[in-house]
């Protein structure tokens, strides 16, 4: 998925739906949301997968990080940290209520303003939210 990405960023393409194939490897990010997603598909929620895509510089999750979120806001996982993952799980919503397009989301802070909001650097994420569908 992320090299599906990277080639749809690299030709300017940012609402692309990419095909999500579940993380195999039982240490990898997926297993982080799995047993949340199978029981809220099982239920017949709606769900919404966020995975970052890209880092430049300090970031608190790699590549390939991903957060679950149902239609009612419950949330599995981690994509980054404080207000990033509201934002995120705004998104996420905002998609599954709109019945909307993917979307890119882009975070960053400069090296120069961290210090003054908490943080020791700057950094930079994308994250692509999608509709899961199983």
């Amino acid at each position: 998925m992320l090299e599906q990405f990277a080639a749809l960023m690299e030709a300017g393409v940012e609402d692309a739906k990419i095909q999500y194939e579940p993380d195999t490897d039982e240490g990898g990010p997926m297993r982080e949301v799995t047993d949340e997603l199978e029981a809220w598909t099982a239920a017949g929620e709606r769900v919404a997968i966020a995975t970052v895509v890209r880092t430049r510089r300090s970031a608190p999750r790699p590549p390939g990080a991903k957060m679950a979120i149902n239609e009612r806001g419950e949330v599995a996982g981690a994509v980054s940290g404080g207000c990033v993952e509201g934002a995120v799980a705004e998104a996420a919503l905002d998609l599954l209520r709109s019945d909307g397009p993917p979307r890119m989301l882009s975070f960053g802070i400069a090296d120069s303003e961290a210090w003054d909001v908490g943080l020791p650097c700057g950094g930079e994420i994308d994250v692509f939210v999608e509709e899961y569908k199983s």
